[in-house]
């Protein structure tokens, strides 16, 4: 038993999961002698959800095995150990406190219902003599920097755009330094593998359009292949709604949706690649989707559980079916049009699917088969390696007519098969019988 000799305080990592522009990471070294990190795997994480889906399936919990790991590493190279447990947070990190003696804890802030109440259960277990920290963390604009309250936040997209472009910074790029010194923390927990967390092993399709590894590490790889190495960057606008390969768009959507990549650290590299090459379109493009990116999770700050509704943030009034039967063969891809089949089917055998393909399957599953968008929201949540909670449903929304688009639109799904894949090679990769 740990003598209560030192007091620490203690990072809790949840969707942060990176060592470099880690704002909260920053304040605790700079703050404290003695750390501890904890991240946990949740069970209820791994439950099914009220719409019969896995909440979290095999493939974004792989990635994410793979995304602690190399935490675990890197927070070594600072000094931290970082104890992973298989259980609730309420439960872990209150046995850390009676372990040892915490005097602070620090984490990022989240403000969807699921993670406040998670917040909720852990301050609940623990002394009150804990200091709490929290703060945003995974914007790039932060919300301390933009020119209004959550409550004032543009309902159109453009107007949030051109008025955080003309009004807000993004902040430097945060650069952590080892710790040096640590009082020594007993770790004898271990990382669970997919089979403790209720699945079979696998191999990734040698199909996917993303064939890489979790982790921070990797995600700096792939930043720097990406826009330093090939200069892809310098074409993103025009190949970004491609639907076959790994460079066609950045891939950087999953690394994001787990914090092991920050969208400032994108934000800079562009800059930097503007400055030593070129500033088009392009490397402007890369940085207005970070911007989508900002503005769905700065929707959801304003309208909370409503991005969970039926009827949406606009609370637009809709008859919305509940056919099994529909869905069944939307997820199995097996409806009228192979285009959504082939997406749906990539979906299903690799974890990704385009941006194209994605906003094609949603408006079918939800103008075209007229079905409750929440399901087809819960079964990307599942599925998707970079299932991001404001994103996910922020588009869900927009596609369906009860979110931030006011024009309502419907795609034809038959038309952007013509247009996107012309000669049909992405259909037939998906839909050939021998990969069944």
């Amino acid at each position: 038993m740990q003598e209560k000799q030192n007091n620490f305080a203690l990072v809790w990592f949840q969707n942060n999961l990176r060592v470099q522009d880690n704002a909260l990471l920053y304040e605790i070294v700079k703050k404290h002698k003695n750390i501890i990190a904890v991240y946990c795997f949740d069970p209820r994480h791994y439950e099914n959800t009220p719409f019969g889906f896995l909440k979290t399936g095999k493939f974004r919990t792989k990635f994410l095995i793979e995304t602690v790991t190399n935490l675990k590493n890197n927070l070594k190279t600072l000094n931290i150990e970082l104890l992973v447990f298989n259980e609730k947070p309420e439960t872990a990190i209150k046995g850390i406190t009676e372990k040892y003696q915490v005097e602070a804890l620090y984490l990022q802030k989240e403000w969807t219902s699921e993670e406040v109440q998670t917040f909720n259960n852990v301050v609940k277990e623990l002394p009150k003599s804990i200091k709490i920290h929290a703060a945003y963390d995974q914007f790039l604009y932060h919300p301390d920097d933009i020119n209004y309250s959550a409550r004032e936040i543009p309902k159109v997209f453009t107007n949030f755009r051109k008025n955080t472009e003309k009004t807000s910074t993004v902040r430097p790029v945060i650069k952590i330094e080892p710790l040096k010194t640590n009082a020594v923390v007993e770790n004898k927990t271990k990382i669970p593998t997919l089979k403790t967390l209720g699945y079979a092993d696998f191999e990734m399709n040698p199909n996917t359009a993303f064939p890489f590894s979790g982790g921070e590490t990797a995600a700096l790889e792939r930043l720097e292949y990406y826009v330093f190495k090939t200069k892809k960057l310098g074409v993103y606008k025009k190949t970004r709604n491609g639907l076959l390969g790994k460079d066609f768009s950045s891939k950087f959507s999953p690394w994001l949706a787990n914090g092991s990549l920050s969208a400032r650290t994108i934000f800079w590299a562009v800059k930097e690649f503007e400055k030593q090459h070129f500033k088009n379109q392009s490397t402007y493009w890369l940085v207005f989707e970070l911007m989508w990116r900002d503005y769905f999770k700065y929707i959801s700050l304003k309208h909370n559980n409503n991005i969970f509704k039926i009827d949406g943030i606009l609370n637009n009034k809709y008859h919305w079916e509940r056919n099994q039967d529909l869905v069944e063969k939307w997820i199995n891809g097996e409806t009228e049009s192979n285009f959504v089949n082939a997406n749906m089917i990539e979906l299903k055998k690799t974890g990704w699917m385009s941006n194209r393909g994605r906003q094609n399957v949603a408006s079918y599953f939800s103008k075209d088969l007229k079905l409750d968008w929440r399901i087809g929201g819960a079964y990307f949540e599942s599925l998707l390696i970079d299932y991001d909670v404001h994103s996910n449903y922020g588009n869900w929304m927009y596609v369906s007519g009860v979110g931030n688009d006011p024009r309502d639109r419907k795609f034809n799904v038959n038309l952007q098969a013509q247009r996107y894949d012309a000669s049909g090679t992405y259909q037939k990769l998906w839909l050939q019988p021998t990969l069944f």
